[in-house]
């Protein structure tokens, strides 16, 4: 086995925690797998993993290595892509992992255009609103709303999308329409639990700051469809990108509720690992995905670092939120994960 495959057999051992793992998922006999890793060790004359019973991880010399592993294999990946395909355009196979209804509405239609334009691409497209480990799972890329909040990723701001409140009529019939948020005692909620179970609280700007109220609910669900079919139903109010219930609204079905105190808008970003941005297709990829959300879109695309974790929220001013409710500092536009675009 020559050095780089037996970097891609380090990496994937290192990745997924297992030689055995590794191993089922190359279709190699593990103990090849075994003799690989450790000929490599020798040859580099340091132990880059650590075995125990139970787990497989890196050393310290073991992670600075498998860094300028992936370095290197794109690059190899890059050249290869490079010359194979001549005038021919990007080539090879994508794993993308797309939000949901934000997909639905805005790239899955159009799909035909980015495959004939680029022939030689295939696409593994999920779609969910689950934290996703881009390395372990070999995931090209994803689009997510917020911050990721484990990994250090490449974001490219593709859409801003507007929030709004809302309700059905009947709901509101019996409930009446809260004229700010102070008034919503008494309310009920659709809650929205992301991928970790955490349930989503309402958020609301009031005299320029931002409040964030839990609001109790009868039924909680994890898809943002199911979200907007239980509201229609009567089942409480919901808070969601605009778009999402415009068809809604324009029917008559939803009724928006709290307009001058609309949550903040949420950026839209497609996140993908800092080694893969070589990557032609990948590159053709994101500036099609760009193209679909353009009219979702605040200003120019722009591409940041994501560091590990979330940002901290600034300390909040005093306010007079209603009961529940927190309070934070003047809200510029924001994201969050959930409810699902």
């Amino acid at each position: 086995m020559d050095r780089l495959d037996a970097m891609r057999v380090l990496l994937r051992v290192a990745e997924l925690g297992s030689f055995t793992r590794a191993a089922d998922e190359l279709q190699l006999p593990r103990a090849t797998v075994t003799h690989t890793v450790q000929a490599l060790e020798q040859h580099l004359g340091v132990r880059l993993l650590n075995r125990t019973t139970r787990h497989v991880g890196a050393t310290p010399d073991g992670e600075e290595f498998l860094q300028h592993c992936r370095q290197l294999l794109a690059s190899w990946h890059e050249m290869e892509e490079a010359f194979r395909g001549g005038q021919d355009g990007p080539r090879g196979k994508l794993r993308v992992d797309l939000q949901g209804s934000l997909a639905q509405h805005f790239l899955l239609p159009r799909l035909g255009e980015f495959l004939s334009r680029h022939p030689h691409v295939q696409l593994d497209i999920g779609l969910g609103e689950r934290l996703v480990d881009l390395v372990r799972e070999r995931v090209d890329c994803v689009l997510r709303s917020g911050p990721s909040p484990d990994s250090s990723l490449v974001a490219r701001r593709v859409a801003v999308l507007p929030q709004l409140t809302c309700a059905s009529p009947a709901y509101l019939a019996r409930h009446g329409v809260p004229a700010d948020p102070a008034h919503l005692d008494g309310h009920q909620a659709v809650n929205f639990a992301s991928g970790t179970g955490r349930l989503h609280p309402f958020e609301f700007m009031q005299d320029g700051r931002l409040i964030t109220l839990a609001l109790p609910g009868r039924v909680t669900v994890s898809n943002a469809e199911a979200y907007v079919q239980c509201c229609e139903a009567g089942a409480g109010l919901i808070q969601l990108p605009r778009y999402h219930v415009e068809e809604a609204l324009e029917a008559g079905r939803l009724v928006e509720v709290l307009p001058d105190h609309a949550p903040p808008a949420r950026t839209v970003s497609v996140m993908y690992a800092q080694h893969r941005e070589a990557s032609p297709a990948l590159r053709a990829f994101i500036e099609w995905v760009a193209e679909c959300l353009a009219p979702l879109r605040d200003g120019p695309p722009e591409r940041v670092l994501i560091a590990k974790g979330a940002t901290p929220k600034p300390k909040s001013p005093d306010a007079r939120p209603a009961r529940g409710a927190a309070v934070t500092a003047p809200a510029r536009k924001r994201s969050s994960t959930a409810p699902s675009a």
